[in-house]
């Protein structure tokens, strides 16, 4: 099996599809986290991930962790 080929294709297939691509290895993990724990399971740890994710965005746009802290938790 020649693996810089199958680099390649990967390569290529992340850097011109790679919303595509991560769909798919969304949907397979989903599947199998379905199969194998169960819908209500596969949902809970889907939507840590989700919050995880938003997170981890918001981290990376605002620069500092008790910055966000603070605009998230604040008194109203």
């Amino acid at each position: 099996m020649d693996w810089e080929g199958v680099w390649r294709v990967l390569f290529t297939l992340w850097y011109y599809h790679r919303g595509k691509t991560l769909g798919i290895l969304l949907g397979l993990i989903f599947g199998l986290l379905t199969v194998t724990l169960g819908f209500w399971k596969a949902l809970f740890i889907a939507f840590c991930i989700g919050v995880g994710f938003w997170v981890g965005k918001r981290l990376d746009e605002e620069g500092n962790f008790k910055k966000l802290l603070d605009r998230i938790l604040k008194e109203r």
